[in-house]
């Protein structure tokens, strides 16, 4: 049985992809052959809804200093265009800082600041750190999207997410990979609550919550025993 087979044997179990978008979480359902997208405001509210499997594009397990081993594992799968993509989260000694806070104590500790686009989602990815438990990520992994598209496309380099041709290469490779199709879900947000890449990585990560249901995910760091943090969660990238 081919692994496409054997995922495709688990999509009756609902699973979600889960991204921040401006508006909140944005929650993709997958459920045999549909997709449906909500905006919750919380991510309590998201890990409460029925799911076999959660995957989030959000770092999940914070180093107290230095690089997570899962972005730089990361870093290197990708073609060199978008190994930028993958961004140093902020250490936790960094949640709850301001930007000029937290860039200051990390030049001091370790000679790295933080960068603006990291500290931006620092409330998003404490939120999720608060919410999530050791035990919980059974149920709730982190992925990436960018993985999930280059793993699809053999690892070639792909255009930019944020772009009409990105869009497109994206969603011919969810088709191709069996997904209901998403073009559906793009307009279904008004202004700028989730825009379309949002929902375009939140569909790749049903895609990852899917494999881990089947037992086909892949993850980085690749080791027997993955590095956990001082809260005691995994510190490892699905795809």
């Amino acid at each position: 049985m081919t692994t496409k087979a054997i995922e495709k044997m688990h999509t009756d179990s609902p699973v979600l992809g889960v991204d921040g978008a401006r508006g909140g979480w944005l929650v993709v359902i997958r459920r045999g052959e549909r997709l449906a997208a909500q905006l919750l405001p919380s991510i309590t509210e998201v890990l409460a809804l029925p799911a076999a499997q959660i995957a989030v594009d959000m770092p999940l397990g914070l180093a107290d200093a230095g690089q997570r081993a899962c972005d730089v594992a990361a870093r290197r799968l990708l073609p060199p265009g978008r190994r930028s993509s993958v961004f140093a989260p902020p250490r936790r000694y960094m949640l709850g800082c301001d930007y000029a806070a937290a860039n200051a104590a990390g030049r001091a500790r370790e000679g790295v600041g933080l960068s603006r686009q990291a500290w931006h989602l620092s409330p998003r990815i404490a939120e999720l750190d608060q919410a999530v438990s050791p035990a919980a990520q059974a149920r709730v992994a982190e992925s990436h999207p960018e993985l999930v598209f280059h793993r699809l496309n053999g690892w070639h380099a792909l255009p930019r997410k944020t772009t009409a041709e990105g869009r497109q290469a994206r969603l011919a490779l969810l088709d191709d990979a069996g997904l209901p199709d998403a073009r559906p879900l793009l307009a279904q947000f008004p202004g700028r609550r989730a825009k379309p890449d949002d929902v375009l990585d939140a569909v790749a990560c049903t895609l990852t919550a899917g494999r881990r249901l089947a037992r086909t995910a892949a993850c980085v760091p690749d080791t027997a025993v993955l590095p956990r943090d001082s809260r005691g969660l995994a510190m490892a990238i699905w795809y």
